[in-house]
């Protein structure tokens, strides 16, 4: 393990030069071509959503990431469906973005053991269902920046993991002993996965609030930082990741190494969740998620 590291800058107070010592101790990944070329299209005026269709097609594991989130509990509407166009069409532009950044991010992990990627996916995808709903049901946020966030927010472990020998080692030890993973981070190593997480987003064309989100996510004052500093829609992206994570990790009886209940309880305190809504929600989400 890595001896404690009295020099870890907080995440709140980056500067061009802490930026550039995290850039140079981590191995974040150059964003690959079909993602540019998909961004770029997706930011004209008027899409051309048949040459988006055929890049996609042309590529198995895209196709098929589109087919499942397009089948998913949180876009499902009737019947299954199995065309590519037909997919884009249901999921909007946002969500295909979406999709293409996740399957590169999920390709450009080869070097990871491929248990703890079919693991860390899976997760983060039921997560990001559960976010999505959430904010269907209420709260003013956009279901698919919700869904957008909850994917992404925790990028930085596996690269994390892909850089540190003992980091798998470092989480084990969290989930034997119920550490946050983030205190732990902070004890051990010169970087934080909301810090990489964020400095990600920024090379990858994610929006600039999912990116605020994922930065701020496990600083312990998020839901008291005045405005100046994270935006109302960010904290409220971190509220309801924070609420989706522990329902999922209670429900699933996982041990929590992400949330805690602190802030498990201030996110419900900011959005205004009673216990009973809160179970009736529950309910809801598991139902839909088997």
């Amino acid at each position: 393990m890595h001896s404690i590291n009295q020099g870890t800058f907080h995440p709140r107070e980056l500067s061009d030069q802490d930026i550039e010592s995290v850039v140079n101790t981590i191995d974040i990944p150059a964003c690959p071509t079909i993602v540019t070329e998909v961004l770029k299209e997706s930011q004209r005026e008027s899409p051309d959503i048949q040459k988006i269709s055929k890049w996609i097609s042309s590529d198995v594991s895209l196709a098929a990431a589109t087919l499942k989130l397009a089948n998913s509990p949180l876009f499902r509407a009737g019947v299954a469906i199995s065309n590519i166009r037909t997919a884009l069409e249901r999921l909007g532009m946002r969500n295909v973005v979406c999709v293409v950044i996740a399957a590169a991010l999920r390709n450009s992990m080869h070097k990871i053991a491929p248990s703890f990627i079919e693991e860390f996916w899976d997760r983060t995808a039921a997560l990001a269902t559960a976010a999505g709903m959430i904010a269907k049901r209420q709260y003013g946020v956009s279901p698919d920046i919700a869904y957008t966030y909850a994917l992404f927010h925790d990028i930085g472990i596996p690269l994390m993991m892909k850089r540190f020998s003992d980091y798998e080692q470092l989480l084990n030890r969290c989930r034997e002993t119920g550490q946050l993973l983030y205190t732990a981070e902070n004890d051990f190593y010169p970087c934080t996965h909301p810090v990489i997480g964020y400095l990600l987003t920024r090379g990858w064309g994610l929006p600039a609030v999912v990116g605020q989100a994922i930065r701020f996510h496990h600083d312990p004052e998020v839901y008291d930082l005045p405005e100046t500093i994270i935006s109302s829609g960010a904290t409220s992206l971190v509220a309801i990741a924070h609420i989706a994570e522990y329902i999922i990790n209670t429900s699933e009886s996982h041990v929590d190494v992400e949330v805690g209940d602190e802030m498990y309880q201030r996110a419900l305190v900011h959005f205004g969740v009673d216990v009973e809504d809160l179970e009736q929600f529950r309910e809801d989400l598991l139902a839909a998620m088997r």
